[in-house]
C-alpha cells in the first residue's frame, strides 16, 4: 500500500500549474500538473542567457512530443524529427528500464519513444506501446476471481492517496481548493476506514456501507489522467502513467483496464471507468 501511495503522489501533482516532471516512474505523457522545477542560478543572469539563446535557437520554445527532437531546416524553421535512440542518455541503472508491448526491454523511456518514433506509419509502430516500468518479465495470468478483487483494493487505495495528499498539502499545490473541500469531508468522517492491509471482505463491506466516500476518488483519478486532450475519454497513452508502474505489482492491471473498455473502441469513457469501480451511472 505504501509503495502505491508513493508513486501516485508523483502522479497527482499540482492541478493548476504546468505539465509534470516526475520521478523515474512517470514515463508516459504527463498526468495532472506538477510544477517543473528548474535550477537557473541567479535570476538576472538567467534572463540574459535565455534572451541570447532564444535569438539564435528557434528550437528553444518549439515543443516536440516524446521520441522526437527539434531541428531547423534551410530556412531556419523549427521542425520535429525522430530522435536517434543512440543519442539518448545512458541508463543509470535497471530502475530506468521499461518494457514495451513487444516484450522487449528498453534501457530508458527515451530509447523506447525514440524507437517507436522510427516505426511511425508501420503496423508494428501502431501496436507498440510502453507496457510497464522495469525490465520485461513473466506476468502471471489474472484469474477471474483475482480480477473481481482488483477494484476493491484500487478504490481503497485511491481514497487513501487523496487523504495523504490532503494531509501533506501545506503549500496548496497538490489539490485545488475545490478538491480539498471534497477530500476534507472524507478525511473528517469518523466512519472512514483507515489505511492498512485489510481483508477483501472488509473492503467490500466498507464500500457498501460508505459508498459515498469512494465516488470522488474514482472520479478524481479519471480527471488526473484525462489530460491530452481533456475530452472525457482515456487513451492507452493517457492511462499509461497509472498502469505502467502498477503492472509489476498487480498482475491483473492489464486485464482490468482492457475489460474497462466495454465496447472495445480503444477508449475508456468516464461511464466505463466508473462502472469498472462499481460507481453507479447516476453518479457520473
Amino acid at each position: 500500500m505504501r509503495v502505491w501511495i508513493v508513486f501516485l503522489l508523483c502522479l497527482a501533482g499540482h492541478a493548476m500549474a504546468a505539465p509534470v516532471t516526475c520521478s523515474s516512474l512517470c514515463v508516459e505523457p504527463e498526468v495532472g500538473a506538477n510544477p517543473v522545477q528548474i535550477e537557473v542560478g541567479d535570476f538576472d543572469e538567467a534572463i540574459e542567457v535565455v534572451e541570447d539563446v532564444a535569438a539564435e535557437n528557434v528550437c528553444l520554445n518549439h515543443h516536440c512530443k516524446k521520441g522526437k527532437v527539434c531541428e531547423v531546416d534551410e530556412s531556419n524553421t523549427p521542425m520535429c524529427v525522430c530522435q536517434d535512440p543512440s543519442t539518448c542518455p545512458v541508463a543509470e541503472g535497471e530502475f530506468e528500464h521499461v518494457c514495451g508491448t513487444d516484450n522487449k526491454t528498453y534501457d530508458t523511456s527515451c530509447h523506447f519513444f525514440a524507437t517507436k518514433c522510427t516505426l511511425e506509419g508501420t503496423k508494428k509502430g501502431h501496436k507498440l506501446h510502453l507496457d510497464y516500468i522495469g525490465s520485461c518479465k513473466y506476468i502471471e495470468p489474472c484469474m477471474d476471481s483475482e480480477l473481481n478483487e482488483f477494484p476493491l483494493r484500487m478504490r481503497d487505495w485511491l481514497k487513501n492517496v487523496l487523504v495523504t495528499l490532503y494531509e501533506r498539502d501545506e503549500d496548496n499545490n497538490l489539490l485545488t481548493e475545490k478538491q480539498k473541500l471534497r477530500v476534507k469531508k472524507i478525511y473528517e468522517n469518523e466512519k472512514r476506514l483507515q489505511a492498512g492491509d485489510h481483508s477483501l471482505d472488509l473492503l467490500a463491506h466498507d464500500f457498501e456501507k460508505n459508498y459515498n466516500m469512494y465516488i470522488f476518488p474514482v472520479h478524481w483519478q479519471f480527471g488526473q489522467l484525462d489530460q491530452h486532450p481533456v475530452d472525457g475519454y482515456l487513451t492507452h497513452t493517457e492511462l499509461s502513467p497509472l498502469r505502467a508502474p502498477l503492472i509489476p505489482m498487480e498482475h491483473c492491471t492489464t486485464r482490468f483496464f482492457e475489460e474497462c473498455d466495454a465496447d472495445s473502441d480503444k477508449y475508456i469513457s468516464l461511464e466505463e471507468w466508473a462502472s469498472c469501480f462499481g460507481i453507479k451511472d447516476r453518479e457520473c
